[in-house]
């Protein structure tokens, strides 16, 4: 991970050069929230191929910039777009952004993206919230030699995703009637999406959606000390005896639909800015004190 820090650093001082803008709070706007990035009271644009080490993402639907700027209330940056596993990318280039973030100033990360419902109590166009995490990608970002200059050589993950963050989200949620479903999340490599037995085996072990990123970045960010929320829409219901052929055309027809909700609730002060101005509570914490973290906020 020594490389890694010269990585961090040529990056965030390439973007020094180009904005003195300071975010608090990180956001990686996947599927079915790409657009929100047209919302935030832009500063600075930064295509990730002007970055040092950034690559790009080859993905459908997915944008490619940094975005500076206020929403809600808040000083954040966000990833229009995000790169994946499956793009042929190590998991030390799908998280370099997070670790930037992190380098700039962020002490928290929101994410979102499309999934797969497996649990018979959700269907498509709902919105999840992540409690929970099944890492099934076959790699680990944390693999290697530890920079104890990024974070603790084993970092705990008894709380992968901040407790508080989600609790603000729910009942701002539920004040505007906007459902939002509880939900255990796996990350698989991908690209093909699974068969009929995958499913029934990841729903075994307990997972309720399935999708191919959001895993690396999370476990990146609590490597480095930050606070974590993941938003998840379900495009698709993923049941192992009634299983049709994926279109991707309607995968994405289905995430970009959510976006009003998603939209609303950022217009209203929903969840998602609820969440925002919740982040920027005063966090005092170490690096290394990531079991103490949720008693520091």
């Amino acid at each position: 991970m020594k490389e890694m820090w010269q990585q961090i650093e040529a990056a965030a001082a390439f973007i020094r050069t180009k904005t003195d803008f300071e975010p608090e709070i990180g956001l990686i706007l996947g599927t079915g929230l790409g657009e929100l990035g047209d919302r935030i009271d832009t500063a600075c644009a930064i295509p990730y191929g002007d970055v040092p080490h950034f690559v790009e993402s080859t993905a459908t639907s997915h944008h490619g910039k940094l975005v500076f700027g206020t929403l809600g209330g808040r000083r954040i940056v966000a990833m229009q777009g995000r790169v994946h596993f499956y793009e042929g990318y190590t998991m030390q280039q799908i998280t370099l952004p997070v670790r930037v973030m992190k380098a700039l100033g962020c002490g928290a990360l929101l994410m979102s993206n499309a999934v797969g419902g497996m649990n018979p109590q959700m269907g498509p166009g709902d919105i999840t919230v992540m409690t929970d995490h099944v890492n099934l990608m076959g790699d680990n970002p944390l693999i290697g030699h530890n920079d104890d200059r990024l974070g603790p050589r084993f970092p705990d993950m008894s709380e992968p995703y901040d407790r508080r963050f989600l609790g603000t989200m729910e009942e701002v949620a539920r004040d505007l009637k906007i459902p939002l479903k509880r939900a255990v999340y796996v990350a698989v490599a991908g690209p093909n999406l699974e068969t009929g037995a995958e499913y029934r085996f990841l729903r075994t072990i307990g997972a309720d959606t399935v999708g191919m990123s959001s895993v690396p970045e999370c476990l990146a960010a609590v490597h480095g000390g930050m606070r974590v929320i993941g938003l998840s829409v379900i495009t698709d219901a993923c049941f192992p005896d009634a299983l049709h052929p994926a279109n991707v055309e309607e995968i994405i027809r289905v995430a970009n639909a959510a976006q009003p909700d998603l939209e609303k609730a950022r217009t209203e002060h929903d969840a998602f800015v609820a969440t925002l101005r919740s982040a920027g509570c005063e966090v005092h914490y170490h690096d290394a004190d990531l079991p103490g973290l949720a008693d520091a906020i």
